[in-house]
């Protein structure tokens, strides 16, 4: 195995949305270093299942009308 190739594994410190907080290990930057996330777990809709949909210029009520009589014959 090759010597000195490898980066500095050490310990960092993660912000969550919410304001709580973890250690763990990490190569990025330096030890005791402070990551603040934009997205996590807690926030995210693909994790809580809360989606919130902007209409940008009526996009989803142009789609709404163009499909309103679409559906499934039963």
């Amino acid at each position: 195995m090759k010597t000195d190739i490898h980066p500095d594994y050490h310990e960092i410190n993660v912000v969550m949305t919410d304001g709580t907080s973890f250690k763990t290990r990490s190569t990025m930057g330096k030890a005791g270093d402070t990551i603040r996330l934009d997205i996590d777990p807690k926030s995210h809709p693909a994790w809580t299942g809360v989606q919130k949909l902007l209409d940008t210029g009526g996009q989803i009520a142009k789609f709404n009308k163009r499909f309103a009589g679409f559906g499934l014959k039963k």
